[in-house]
């Protein structure tokens, strides 16, 4: 798999041409799983509330997805792609899941939305509505978007519908990367699957987003060293034997009491 880690404070053609010519190369390494950071086509917008940048939002035939799935086609790599999406008058923080065939399997929509200073998502996206897990060639793969991994229930749903690895596109500045590590290993041991967070980077109006993506193992243990603060991709191998060996190892969706959660939704 590969972590797609730019920068994307230039226009969306600008931004486009550059994650097009990383994904090519990262396909050249070997990856067949690409993945980008969250709404990486744009500028971080909701740094403010400006109902200008509604403008920025493209449905599923817009530029963004029609160049993903040219790439996809291309060189024979299933993408994982974030993106601003407009459906009629609604509005979503979504990622769409394309296949190497270049089609779109499916679209997740950000289901946690949060409106703190900087991040003003409410003001522009509507919340998801469930947890899909989608299928790439044998593998099951669910999503989370930055915010989504705080809340331990949607990576428990996607490992219980059977997904092995979850993708975290990613928008964190300053001084976080501990905290995300910490909450995403937590997820991967309590659901014995593999998270791949790809967090954006460089400097933009009012964030510094530091990049550091990186793979942690169904244990919770890094796959590799963690990505750097500039421009990058970061390439992991992972094995699907790890998650039915630690599955088994760690039964804990035997010992679940679902009869007891309902405390969880009153």
């Amino acid at each position: 798999m590969a972590a797609i880690q730019i920068h994307s404070g230039g226009g969306r053609d600008q931004n486009l041409e550059k994650a097009l010519r990383m994904g090519k190369v990262a396909a050249e390494k070997g990856a067949q799983i690409l993945c980008y950071p969250e709404l990486f086509p744009t500028h971080w917008f909701p740094m403010e509330i400006d109902e200008r940048h509604f403008e920025l939002a493209e449905d599923q035939e817009g530029p963004t997805l029609k160049a993903m799935k040219g790439l996809s086609r291309e060189v024979g790599v299933s993408v994982i792609a974030p993106f601003f999406e407009r459906e009629g008058e609604r509005f979503f923080n979504s990622a769409a899941v394309i296949s190497r065939e270049g089609e779109i399997v499916g679209i997740y929509r950000k289901v946690h939305i949060p409106q703190i200073p900087l991040w003003e998502e409410k003001s522009y996206f509507s919340p998801g509505e469930g947890f899909p897990v989608f299928e790439l060639d044998g593998v099951r793969i669910g999503v989370q978007i930055c915010w989504d991994n705080f809340f331990p229930e949607g990576s428990r749903v996607l490992a219980l519908k059977g997904a092995e690895i979850i993708f975290a596109p990613t928008a964190a500045a300053f001084a976080s990367q501990q905290r995300w590590l910490k909450v995403m290993a937590g997820n991967a041991i309590a659901n014995g699957l593999y998270i791949l967070r790809v967090n954006r980077v460089g400097s933009e109006a009012k964030q510094d987003f530091y990049g550091m993506s990186f793979c942690l193992s169904p244990e919770g243990d890094l796959v590799d060293e963690p990505a750097g603060l500039e421009e990058g991709i970061l390439l992991v191998e992972v094995s699907l034997e790890e998650v039915n060996r630690v599955r088994k190892e760690w039964p804990f969706f035997k010992d679940r009491r679902p009869d007891l959660y309902g405390e969880l939704t009153r």
